[in-house]
């Protein structure tokens, strides 16, 4: 299992991008004497490739970051790959640097470091917010549904001991794995739900409606923040957000954390023991050909799963309506997979299947008013709900929804 950082896998991404990416003598820089631009240190690393045949290790002695192989600039190719070496020289014209209120603007991600901003909000006023804008997707409670993910499943530290369920018996239950019991950060729901909720309208909520929609969901999790219960009264703050203390916090691994994260990383994928099953005695030992040969122990399926209820069926069909046409079917199937997630409850700023006041002010702007909308998107909506349908398809899929909302 991975915890993905932002921060430090950005910062482990530039270290290997400088690596892939820089001439020659990567990653640190420090092997080309000073003066020597980047393109003349990689042809200057050249000659001393051709005795380099641990491509896992950069030229300056340090591992690979995250166990892949490195490829040093030879004859202006890049392992099979030609690329444009005047690029590691630098030089681009292109675009500016950015104001401090341009990266302020930007800067906005929250971190187990970087605590979210000032406000306050209850476990109540979360409850509100979420059933006027979060339940068509996340369904009551946060049990999910609609292809979206449940955000709760009970106890969180109860669910824990789900984590480590295998279905190894045909009436067994597999891990739980939702936001209370499996998530290792309480900063990535406070980020996420700020930047990309609600689905159609991003970055609507204030500060004081996200700090109350974690403030809910962290009570249908039945947390504790600093031994006290999140019950229906608690009022969330930054203060007691940065008490938060997710049950799974050491679940992942490797460890990117800490000053040290980098070179964590590095012995972590050097030591084939921590990932796979080969058996071998050092990672250069790997290879690309029956390699687990050797070692393996295939374990037949032992269980056959049978007596399904409902029994199982190969066919495939839509099940028939009695009283619609061939043509509203389709538009049916394709508003179900396309319209209804937005235009199937309200809140979500649009005209809601079935209300036929709402519907009444739009075709009162005009049917030609209403197509072109729906074609070329209005809003949040993008052009023809998302899908590849052609203008009279679409058209008939619009049609449908007014019949069905007079």
């Amino acid at each position: 299992m991975f915890k993905f950082d932002r921060k430090l896998i950005l910062g482990a991404s530039a270290a290997a991008a400088a690596a892939f990416f820089a001439a020659g003598c990567a990653e640190s820089g420090s092997a080309a004497p000073a003066g020597t631009d980047a393109v003349a240190a990689g042809k200057s690393c050249a000659t001393s490739v051709a005795s380099y045949n641990d491509q896992r290790t950069y030229l300056n002695g340090k591992k690979v970051i995250d166990g892949g192989v490195y490829y040093p600039t030879i004859n202006d190719k890049r392992g099979p790959y030609y690329v444009n070496t005047d690029t590691d020289n630098g030089g681009y014209t292109y675009g500016r640097t950015p104001t401090q209120n341009e990266l302020n603007a930007w800067n906005t991600t929250v971190t187990p470091w970087r605590l979210p901003p000032k406000g306050e909000g209850s476990v109540s006023e979360g409850e509100e917010i979420y059933e006027a804008k979060c339940v068509m997707c996340h369904g009551d409670f946060g049990s999910g549904g609609g292809g979206y993910p449940s955000l709760a499943k009970g106890n969180a530290y109860d669910n824990m001991k789900t984590l480590m369920h295998q279905r190894t018996g045909p009436d067994m239950e597999g891990p739980i794995r939702v936001f209370g019991n499996y998530w290792p950060e309480a900063s990535t729901l406070w980020w996420y739900i700020m930047e990309g909720m609600p689905h159609p309208d991003t970055r609507s909520l204030t500060d004081d409606e996200v700090y109350a929609l974690v403030a809910y969901i962290l009570n249908l999790n039945e947390m504790e923040i600093d031994g006290e219960e999140v019950d229906e009264d608690y009022v969330l703050n930054q203060e007691k957000f940065a008490k938060i203390v997710m049950p799974n916090k050491d679940g992942f691994e490797p460890n990117i954390k800490g000053p040290n994260a980098l070179e964590d990383v590095r012995a972590y994928y050097d030591n084939p023991a921590n990932y796979g099953a080969q058996k071998i005695a050092s990672a250069a030992d790997r290879c690309m050909h029956d390699c687990q040969k050797p070692t393996a122990k295939v374990t037949p399926i032992t269980i056959e799963q049978k007596d399904f209820l409902p029994p199982l069926s190969q066919v495939r069909d839509l099940p028939k309506e009695e009283g619609i046409s061939a043509a509203d079917a389709e538009a049916k199937a394709t508003y179900e997979q396309s319209c209804a997630v937005c235009h199937g409850a309200a809140g979500m700023g649009a005209p809601v299947f079935g209300d036929k006041k709402a519907w009444a002010a739009v075709v009162g702007k005009g049917m030609d008013t209403v197509y072109a909308n729906a074609i070329n998107g209005l809003n949040a909506m993008p052009p023809k709900g998302g899908t590849d349908l052609p203008d009279d398809k679409f058209k008939a899929v619009v049609d449908y929804m007014i019949s069905q909302s007079k």
